[in-house]
């Protein structure tokens, strides 16, 4: 009882001190005293404190949303309490942690530690604003050694930004465009029209020797992390690609591996809906960094073949019939289109390919030989890779995404047969994925029939060769006698005339006189 008695009597000793105080000092002066405080306890502390607050006066602080993204890849590992808090952003398929209100972690940026801490707090009330603010006031704080306050200034802040739009573009869905509407615009004035991409296929999915797959990634992550080297050496930030080889061979899922694999969205060009070079440009200053432009089967969309064997074809006909002939390079298209190939390289290699950075441009087809030698070059299409048939390293692939089946899973001598027939077969790896899917709920009868294929299609292909190259002893054999037939009577006509020179000869000795 006494013990409360003295702590009433001592508050109230307080509290007439403090309005003493209140009475006596005026506010400047207890506003100076405050501040030199502070300023004695700054000096002699060895932390200084930054504040970023979440709305700056009345705008969003984009620091404060970058932080929050930031801190979501190190919370669940790094925080002190046992909450967090989940978030799912709009067009976002992943759920994001973060941390809870007036909660902390600690954050290490090249060997310097930084204590976060999320500071929540009740506003007071608002006066009339156009823009009503929230009920609570939300901040981070961060607390730093004062000897590392131009490390975290110049280089953490920038590292938060980066980090931070690197994981909002990974958890963003993607998007696949078109602009397959006969050049007209949206109600936005956009000439594309986009449906979300959900294809699934991956690097890890798709049916390719992994060497090969391992160096398409490699260069696709030089790529993406070399402006500084494109900046450096004076070329656009982008990189050409042309994928060739039969129907079937995965060309469509190399460019969804790509995308999925750097987090970039598809722009499907349909240049038979483009019909004039200027449209063509519009197109491409409407397409978004960080995107793959695809112009799918090149060689079927526009007649953008060979020059030189055009040329040649077109320089007959037209002398013939007394015309010059066309030099554009296929521009005049039937139905109007008038894409040119100038017009086609310029917009992947020109000045109008600079317009926006770190794009990628891929092109497809079945049939390289067709295409005009400026296309290939580099520059244009930088790597060209050739998706081949189905090999044996695909294969095992395969059979492991539609079968489950791991290394050793298969016996030594199916394994050593399918390794024998499968380059022989010269089987896609479409077709070899339909003959997966039918029997996908009996793994031994799927190996089974798949290796039956295959050594039908090595069969089938043994005897087309075969025909093939009797055909063409056949149709050497043939001309071989067209030409002996040819040169048989012109000896018989030399025979002839010798014979005829002799007689000749002979009368005249006869008629000379004696």
């Amino acid at each position: 009882m006494e013990f409360w008695t003295s702590l009433a009597s001592l508050m109230g000793v307080w509290a007439f001190c403090q309005s003493l105080l209140h009475a006596v000092i005026p506010p400047e002066l207890r506003f100076a005293s405050l501040k030199l405080f502070q300023r004695l306890f700054n000096w002699c502390s060895t932390y200084c404190y930054y504040d970023i607050t979440e709305i700056d006066g009345v705008n969003t602080n984009e620091l404060y949303n970058a932080a929050q993204l930031y801190l979501s890849t190190t919370a669940a590992a790094s925080v002190t309490g046992s909450r967090l808090s989940l978030t799912r952003a709009v067009n976002s398929s992943a759920v994001t942690f973060g941390l809870a209100n007036n909660d902390r972690l600690v954050d290490v940026f090249r060997g310097v530690p930084v204590v976060w801490e999320h500071v929540v707090t009740q506003r007071q009330s608002q006066t009339f604003s156009w823009r009503p603010l929230p009920e609570e006031k939300r901040g981070f704080t961060i607390r730093i050694k004062k000897q590392d306050k131009a490390l975290i200034l110049d280089s953490y802040l920038d590292h938060i930004m980066d980090k931070a739009s690197e994981i909002r573009r990974k958890n963003q869905d993607r998007f696949l465009y078109t602009n397959s509407r006969g050049g007209s615009l949206d109600s936005r004035g956009h000439p594309w029209e986009s449906v979300p991409f959900k294809h699934p296929s991956t690097f890890d999915t798709l049916a390719m020797d992994p060497i090969r797959k391992q160096a398409i990634k490699d260069d696709l992550d030089d790529f993406t992390t070399g402006q500084t080297f494109y900046q450096t050496t004076g070329r656009a930030w982008k990189r050409g690609y042309l994928l060739y080889g039969p129907p079937g061979t995965g060309k469509s899922s190399m460019i969804a591996a790509m995308a999925n694999h750097l987090s970039y969205d598809i722009y499907d060009l349909e240049l038979t809906e483009v019909h004039h070079n200027s449209e063509l440009r519009k197109l491409l200053m409407k397409t978004s960094s960080k995107s793959i432009i695809v112009i799918e089967d090149i060689d079927c969309s526009i007649n953008l073949t060979n020059r030189k064997k055009t040329a040649a074809a077109s320089g007959r006909s037209h002398h013939e019939m007394g015309s010059p002939p066309d030099m554009r390079g296929g521009a005049a298209e039937e139905g109007g289109n008038s894409i040119t190939l100038s017009g086609l390289l310029n917009f992947t290699d020109g000045l109008w390919s600079c317009c926006g950075s770190e794009r990628i441009f891929v092109f497809t087809t079945n049939h390289v030989e067709k295409l005009d030698p400026a296309l290939l070059r580099s520059g244009r299409m930088d790597m060209h890779i050739f998706m081949s048939y189905c090999s044996f390293p695909a294969l095992l692939i395969l059979l492991k995404n539609y079968l489950g089946f791991s290394e050793g899973d298969l016996d030594e001598a199916v394994v050593r047969e399918l390794g024998e027939v499968i380059d022989k077969a010269e089987m896609t790896p479409a077709d070899v994925s339909e003959v997966l899917i039918k029997n996908r709920r009996d793994r031994d009868k799927a190996v089974g029939e798949l290796l039956g294929e295959l050594n039908a299609r090595a069969v089938k292909k043994r005897e087309s060769v075969g025909l093939m190259k009797e055909r063409n002893e056949v149709e050497e054999e043939e001309e071989e006698q067209e030409k002996r037939a040819l040169e048989s009577p012109k000896q018989g006509c030399d025979e002839l005339q010798e014979e005829s020179n002799c007689e000749k000869g002979e009368g005249d000795d006869s008629e000379k006189p004696n």
